[in-house]
């Protein structure tokens, strides 16, 4: 099924594409985490100062090279301003992690922020992240669904592409990255991506979790780890994802190597998923931060300039021939 944007949404999401109409978008707008990483490599804390110039470093050398970027508004508008002419821009919608005061993972928006002020300040899109367990109680996930449909009202607005990133938990478990929630991932992440396709949310770009946490799939685990999934169970659960929406969707790396990450990707091709992109952070930039912070900004430009760009360069040869257009999916309206 072809959903339909308007002609102004549209025209945004033609900017934040390559010219096959892939979505090929680099991702720094972490804040609590980028924090604790500048710290760690500087052996000091990190202050608001360090963070936006690492941002505007990672903006103005690799945005030349992707068709877009996301960051926040806290941090990231000075880097806004020196990405790459061709780039375009989404920008975070909710304040980072979520509350840790109550049950339920609930998140919050940027107190001065609205899609109207995005919109002012450049932005192409408005991305909102939600954690999100679909076995949690209907208290808990309605008051979710609700925060999304206002999230996708008003973006739809202002004329703006929603993008909302999804990021799958068990409310019984402490750890994503375990065996024990391997078991349980693809069916929270593929009934997730079902239910944020339904039309009243809004949503114009999914951005979501590959089904299946690849290094328990058989083939890929490390020496000595047993398999959570047949190569073909895998296989099945990526293609089930994709079956579940009809929406544009694009994959987070979610914290893996570069090449975990190109494997993903490959492995979804293989599937028959019909994914439209990424929208990748840590598995481009996060071994500068090392050099930036430890040696000073020359030597973050220099590993940029270097690793990072080959990373993207790798990153976009791997989409060349395995992402499908998003106006496969997509139409304008007249």
């Amino acid at each position: 099924m072809t959903i339909t944007l308007t002609a102004q949404q549209y025209s945004h999401l033609k900017k934040l594409s390559d010219e096959r109409n892939v979505i090929s978008a680099l991702a720094i707008d972490q804040r609590g985490s980028l924090k604790k990483m500048l710290a760690k490599a500087a052996s000091q804390p990190a202050n608001d100062t360090t963070i936006v110039d690492f941002k505007t470093t990672v903006s103005s050398v690799l945005t030349q090279y992707a068709s877009a970027i996301l960051l926040d508004p806290e941090y990231g508008l000075p880097a806004a301003k020196v990405r790459d002419a061709d780039a375009g821009l989404l920008l975070a919608y909710e304040k980072t992690g979520y509350d840790a005061t109550e049950s339920g993972r609930f998140p919050d928006l940027i107190d001065d922020q609205s899609a109207l002020r995005m919109a002012e300040a450049g932005a192409d899109a408005v991305k909102f992240l939600l954690y999100y367990d679909v076995d949690e109680s209907d208290q808990i996930n309605d008051r979710k669904k609700a925060f999304v449909e206002r999230v996708g009202a008003e973006s739809q607005a202002i004329g703006l592409p929603f993008f909302l990133e999804l990021v799958s938990y068990d409310a019984t478990m402490d750890s994503v990255t375990d065996a024990e929630y391997a078991i349980v991932k693809p069916h929270k992440v593929i009934e997730m991506t079902r239910e944020f396709s339904r039309p009243e949310y809004g949503v114009t770009v999914l951005k979501v979790e590959v089904p299946v946490n690849q290094s328990y799939v058989e083939g890929f685990t490390a020496p000595g780890v047993e398999p959570v999934y047949t190569r073909q169970e895998a296989l099945d659960d990526y293609r089930a994802q994709s079956d579940a929406t009809d929406l544009p969707f694009i994959f987070l790396s979610a914290g893996v190597s570069n090449e975990l990450f190109l494997e993903e990707l490959q492995f979804a091709k293989e599937a028959g998923s019909k994914f439209n992109g990424v929208l990748c952070g840590r598995a481009t930039w996060k071994l500068g931060v090392q050099p930036f912070a430890a040696v000073g900004k020359a030597a973050g430009v220099e590993w940029l300039q270097n690793e990072g760009h080959a990373n993207i360069e790798r990153l976009n040869q791997v989409l060349a021939t395995t992402a499908t257009p998003w106006t496969d999916k997509v139409a304008a309206m007249v």
